[in-house]
């Protein structure tokens, strides 16, 4: 009994000092907890992050253009962003760098109702386009018609803010820019206004990361990111193997994400996580970032380097 009682005191000593031991590290989101998110929930709800010495809080903002700021500013020690937001926010100084992608392609599209009036993108013109946040979107929205013979100065943009499904199902707008293809399409299968999607990536627009892990390109030699990478990289392997059973995990402490939406977010979310999030082409980061110089979101094409890193 004697011995049985130490073996338990020194396993307790143990995970008392592994506690002890773990390193805090601060994730800023991009927006509240959603399927996008999955590889970072599934590392922390599976002790993915807890086995490499981390205690990672995840922690939503207040204002989604936040996180990358406060990370540049030495107050956050990660952000979740996006490859287009990265390109223009290192263009104006921002000390910022991508060290890994969460989701590894576009989610962005343009939506039309399924059987409104839209079938081709030339039948845009002079039809009137919602969009949320300007800069981006609409530049977007120019390379995807420009091959259709069509300016922005043919059709009306509306600011309809967040409210992209709403304003395209109540008639407001023919169609919206900006709209996620794992959401928005789902939220309005399910309100009986099925829709239809065009994909930048098909229509003109290089390829790129939609989710991003940015950290402070000044603080690269911190010694928890590469246990924080290998973390992930863990959990989306598992996530790929286990969808089921990570949903589990994922709806655990999220029991208000567990509805038909957020399920179907989640099924069409899968085959587009990066299975190896560290893993950089610096090929596909030029390409983009010289689409944005040519319209016109950055005044120069910046050395990869100088934005994105792969920390192996």
């Amino acid at each position: 009994m004697k011995l049985k009682s130490l073996f338990l005191v020194a396993a307790m000593l143990t995970q008392i000092g592994n506690a002890a031991a773990a390193e805090k590290l601060t994730v800023m989101l991009d927006w509240f907890v959603n399927p996008d998110h999955a590889t970072l929930v599934i590392a922390k709800e599976k002790g993915l992050f807890a086995k490499h010495g981390l205690d990672v809080e995840l922690i939503a903002p207040a204002d989604p253009n936040d996180p990358p700021k406060l990370v540049a500013a030495g107050k956050a020690d990660l952000a979740i962003s996006y490859q287009p937001q990265l390109h223009m926010q290192v263009a104006e100084g921002l000390p910022l760098k991508r060290i890994a992608t969460l989701v590894a392609t576009p989610l962005n599209s343009l939506v039309v109702l399924d059987k409104g009036p839209v079938k081709t993108l030339a039948d845009l013109k002079g039809k009137k386009v919602g969009y949320s946040i300007g800069g981006f979107e609409t530049a977007l929205l120019k390379a995807m018609l420009e091959p259709h013979g069509i300016a922005l100065s043919d059709i009306t943009l509306i600011n309809v803010n967040f409210s992209l499904s709403p304003s395209l199902m109540s008639g407001q707008v023919d169609a919206v820019i900006g709209a996620f293809r794992n959401f928005e399409l789902n939220q309005m299968d399910i309100e009986g206004y099925p829709g239809r999607a065009f994909y930048p990536e098909e229509e003109g627009v290089p390829a790129y990361d939609e989710l991003i892990v940015v950290a402070n390109s000044e603080k690269l030699d911190d010694p928890r990111l590469k246990p924080f990478l290998a973390a992930l990289e863990e959990a989306v392997q598992f996530l790929v193997n286990h969808p089921a059973e990570s949903w589990q995990l994922f709806i655990k402490n999220h029991t208000d994400l567990d509805d038909d939406l957020n399920r179907r977010a989640w099924a069409d979310t899968l085959p587009r996580f990066a299975l190896r999030p560290t893993a950089l082409d610096a090929g596909r980061y030029e390409r983009f970032a010289k689409f944005m110089q040519k319209q016109g979101l950055t005044k120069i094409t910046l050395p990869v380097g100088d934005y994105a890193i792969a920390l192996d």
